[in-house]
């Protein structure tokens, strides 16, 4: 099947593609890499009047190493990341997750933004910038806003980002050098979307103990104090609460998704870097 017919602009600003979401010429979406998108087109479940190609645009390709954080433009690539073409905030984590996302042709032009703004909950990016506590920045009519990662991704597909808006980067802190970090994923195949995700981020000096269930039926669910969840801790991995963290996430106790989802946590936790 091919795409609907369609227009077509490739703005040279910023402010130029936003006038164009804004001007009222029927649908209108934004494209980058086009990975989760196009196919999207061409099985007719999107079926825009407009497409915004907002790839090579400065503002979205732009990458600031700052002491505290490094922000990522959202054109930035999943093979970007992994080939440490950019600075990496997470000491490995983000490029070890990068080197696993589907096969390396989608890789060479999926972006981190462009999957974020999808919100899949079994795509990887969007359960590492929750657990992360990423802020995400957008652009619209009214100017920049910025929103941590778990306001923005509101649900399965949903996000908070207007029709006018445009995801222009997102913000992340960096790790302190005593930092751990660990990332599950279990797929039938090389190349799947994720059945179950699990990752844990532990940073004494930052106070954090976090941790992600992904791959969920919603948004992915953070725990916000994991250290019951951390093995090797005073308790170890405490059973009871991946349990009632992983119901919460909407899976049914005694179901498979229930099963994989609570090894995948455990996995993670017996993994930590």
């Amino acid at each position: 099947m091919k795409s609907a017919k369609f227009d077509y602009e490739k703005p040279r600003a910023l402010a130029d593609a936003i006038k164009l979401l804004a001007g009222g010429a029927g649908m209108a979406k934004v494209i980058a890499g086009g990975q989760s998108f196009g196919p999207m087109l061409n099985l007719r479940l999107a079926q825009p009047d407009l497409l915004v190609d907002v790839r090579g645009l400065p503002e979205l390709t732009a990458v600031k190493d700052e002491a505290d954080a490094v922000t990522l433009g959202a054109c930035t690539t999943h093979a970007a990341i992994e080939d440490g073409r950019v600075p990496d905030a997470t000491g490995g984590l983000m490029p070890f997750v990068a080197r696993d996302i589907a096969y390396r042709a989608i890789r060479n032009r999926g972006t981190i933004g462009g999957s974020l703004a999808h919100a899949d909950p079994a795509g990887d990016w969007v359960s590492v910038l929750m657990l992360l506590d990423a802020t995400v920045i957008i652009s619209g009519p009214a100017g920049e806003r910025r929103v941590p990662a778990s306001e923005f991704v509101t649900g399965a597909l949903a996000t908070s980002l207007a029709e006018d808006e445009i995801l222009t980067g997102v913000r992340i802190a960096k790790f302190s050098p005593k930092a751990r970090w660990s990332y599950y994923k279990f797929c039938r195949k090389t190349g799947e979307f994720a059945e179950a995700i699990a990752g844990f981020v532990v940073d004494p000096a930052r106070g954090i103990a976090r941790a992600v269930i992904g791959a969920a039926e919603g948004a992915p669910v953070v725990i916000t104090d994991a250290t019951a969840l951390v093995t090797g801790g005073k308790s170890g991995f405490d059973e009871a609460i991946a349990s009632k963290a992983t119901t919460g996430a909407g899976f049914q106790p005694g179901s498979y998704e229930f099963q994989v989802h609570m090894a995948a946590l455990k996995r993670a936790s017996e993994r930590l870097q």
